[in-house]
């Protein structure tokens, strides 16, 4: 083994135990990118001729890769697209949701559980914000189900799973991130992105009612009451005006090219905004609060990119990606295999790391690798965006599982959390698997949309 590759090797095991230390990851990755870069100055001097930078003032160049960060147009849409997803938990959208929803789809057994998956798809297209979601269904959810007898494992399951959606389904930050990454298009992305995250939706759907009928214990039948009226499926409907109308003024702006991601981040927000004020649910307490929240969850996600700007530099003058290029090359699976072995991966890092330091690190390395075997890069990056799915729900680091926990009843416990969600995750590989031997789910919408968009 080379020293370059010793070098690099050291590297990402150092950061993958420091993780364990509890230390903020954005300081560890900037840390680790200081030392590494001593560490191949000195041996430079030495002889040793494996690191790119020459000396300490090349390492300066870290200052223009952050400033390019910071000044790039598209990423102005994080705090915008963060902004409308709190906003929109706060303006009542949900509640009038899931008291117009369980009239109607209460009346079914397991209808309460898939009353909270059809909650969860609105919100993921019209949030983006995972945080909020799943503790939004859980504060509405978790009191009905228990009082309908519901399994504390199928509810716990339900309301982390259903809350994860807004992560893919569009407009996620998590796309942004990802075009910003890779100099993609976000529209792209977007448009790449809504067959999987609709169809997951449907697959969890498919599974609530499989497993009530199965096992009605989980989901018992509920107890009879008025007839369904006409009122009550109109009430249903005007409900979901609102965020439907959010959702098209958003997406459809990108969709149709009237507007550029970030110009459509920024009427979304302002459409969440008017409709807390519709809701009478706006206040200069909420706008207030709202504000801070999006400051600190913006500076947390420019902090990591600052540190992993600084970690990617020195990896790659240290020969980080010719490491990763040659070890991935090396594989003897072929290239579907590769990309199987990468997506397995990111499912194993998703155990111990978030979704955005996988992304910062892992994707853009072995990205230039998938392109170069011929793959859509577009369709590797949905892709890859669904397989990170899994990280909020798989422990020990599941963020939708502390959420749950956070908020749940106290006869919930941890291992009612965890157990429920293993049929969730399991839905999810099933769904990666499809996107995988179906690229159509991810090219198909684009490809529509270019054509009907295309003179005649």
């Amino acid at each position: 083994m080379e020293a370059y590759e010793l070098l690099v090797t050291a590297m990402f095991l150092g950061f993958i135990g420091l993780i364990f230390t509890g230390y903020p990851i954005a300081w560890i990755m900037g840390g680790l990118a200081l030392w590494f870069a001593v560490i191949g100055l000195l041996l430079n001097s030495l002889g040793v001729d494996t690191f790119l930078l020459k000396n300490y003032a090349s390492f300066t160049i870290i200052v223009d890769r952050i400033w390019s960060v910071m000044s790039n147009w598209v990423l102005v849409a994080l705090p915008n697209f963060v902004f409308m997803g709190l906003m929109l938990d706060r303006s009542g959208v949900a509640e009038n949701l899931m008291t117009n929803f369980v009239k109607v789809f209460g009346r079914l057994r397991g209808g309460l559980a898939i009353t909270v998956v059809l909650i969860g798809l609105l919100l993921a297209a019209s949030t983006g914000i995972v945080g909020a979601s799943v503790v939004l269904l859980a504060t509405l959810a978790f009191p009905i189900m228990m009082e309908r007898g519901y399994s504390k494992e199928l509810a716990s399951g339900v309301v982390a799973g259903a809350g994860t959606l807004g992560i893919l389904i569009p407009p996620s930050i998590m796309l942004v991130i990802m075009a910003d990454q890779l100099s993609l298009s976000v529209g792209d992305l977007f448009m790449g992105a809504v067959v999987p995250g609709v169809l997951m939706g449907v697959l969890y759907i498919v599974y609530i009612v499989v497993i009530a009928h199965l096992k009605p214990h989980m989901a018992p039948a509920p107890p009879k009451g008025p007839a369904l009226t006409l009122r009550d499926i109109a009430g249903s409907l005007y409900a979901v005006v609102p965020p439907a109308a959010l959702i098209l003024a958003v997406l459809g702006s990108i969709f149709f090219g009237v507007a550029t991601p970030t110009e459509a981040s920024a009427l979304g927000a302002l459409g969440a905004t008017i409709l807390a004020a519709a809701n009478r649910r706006l206040s200069l307490d909420v706008v207030r609060k709202v504000s801070r929240e999006t400051m600190l969850t913006t500076a947390f996600i420019f902090g990591l990119f600052v540190g992993a700007n600084a970690f990617a530099l020195v990896l790659r003058a240290l020969g980080g990606d010719e490491f990763v290029s040659h070890l991935l090359h090396g594989l003897p699976f072929g290239k579907d295999g590769l990309v199987v072995f990468i997506l397995f991966i990111a499912f194993l890092a998703g155990f111990f790391l978030d979704w955005l330091e996988i992304t910062l690190i892992i994707l853009p390395l072995v990205a230039p690798v998938v392109k170069a075997a011929g793959f859509d890069l577009n369709w590797f990056v949905v892709l890859f965006a669904v397989c990170l799915q899994t990280s909020f729900l798989t422990p020990p680091v599941g963020f939708s599982l502390f959420y749950v926990k956070g908020v749940a009843p106290r006869e919930i416990t941890t291992q009612h959390i965890y157990r429920g969600v293993i049929p969730f995750v399991i839905i999810q590989v099933f769904a990666v698997m499809l996107t995988f031997q179906f690229p159509q789910l991810v090219t198909w919408l684009p490809e529509k949309m270019y054509s009907t968009q295309q003179p005649k």
